[in-house]
């Protein structure tokens, strides 16, 4: 089975290798990866471009924001199952496709897998800030706020060309929309792996606290915009997200 992974780019210049490496260094040998640079000027074109022919695709242009260049990952990925790998992160270790292709393989009718994750410290990679344990899947469970965590979500390729790609409306949380499309008004038949799947440093492109009340917002308006009750669907996601750091602040 043939697995299409996405990693989009910008002035990562101290994260882009170990992602490039969790990605080149997975057991499963039928990976297509597709990296795609909003043409960085602090030196990560150069270490693309020494990566750059061990990866399927490599483009390096100007980009419309993150989903715009995730968009462009999507119209070029052929393999069976899509999934991506941001520039801040990294795959938990080097089993994690092969993992997540048995679980395809074993529950041939779901068209989606998600798992769990960790996000660590941006400055301490070794210091666990919160876990994210996924669960099961459940209609109840997104109607109070929950998501799988996005970069756990693997899908098949036909069922991107279904239900399309991420929308361009939103700049921050755009796969809030994409998740809620295809999970909850869409019905995607999805298995949860209870495996970790991704280490995400705190601070990145996806986790930037100063984002924080430009996530809550477009949260407010994608929520609305699925005839959910977004105030209370949104508060009770960000109490969610508090209980997960305190707990693991707890845990240590």
């Amino acid at each position: 089975m043939k697995v299409s992974i996405i990693t989009v780019c910008y002035n990562r210049v101290e994260t882009i290798e170990k992602a490039l490496l969790s990605v080149l260094q997975q057991s499963h040998s039928n990976i297509e990866y597709i990296v795609i640079d909003g043409q960085s000027t602090d030196g990560t074109q150069a270490i693309l471009e020494q990566y750059s022919p061990k990866l399927a695709h490599y483009i390096c242009e100007p980009d419309n924001g993150m989903y715009d260049a995730l968009n462009k990952g999507l119209a070029l990925a052929s393999g069976d199952i899509i999934g991506l790998v941001h520039s801040d992160d990294e795959l938990y270790d080097t089993n994690v496709i092969t993992r997540i292709v048995e679980k395809f393989n074993d529950n041939l009718d779901i068209e989606a897998v998600y798992g769990d994750g960790i996000y660590i410290s941006n400055s301490n990679p070794s210091q666990t800030i919160r876990n994210r344990i996924g669960g099961e899947f459940s209609i109840k469970k997104i109607k109070s706020g929950w998501l799988p965590l996005h970069p756990t979500f693997y899908i098949k390729r036909s069922e991107v060309e279904r239900l399309g790609y991420y929308n361009l409306n939103y700049r921050i949380a755009s796969d809030t929309d994409f998740l809620l499309r295809y999970l909850y008004l869409n019905r995607t038949r999805v298995a949860y792996l209870h495996l970790y799947i991704i280490r995400m440093r705190l601070g990145g492109m996806s986790t930037s606290k100063s984002r924080a009340i430009e996530v809550l917002i477009e949260d407010y308006k994608i929520y609305k915009s699925f005839d959910l009750p977004a105030f209370r669907v949104v508060l009770q996601k960000k109490a969610r997200t508090a209980f997960q750091y305190i707990y693991s602040k707890l845990s240590k």
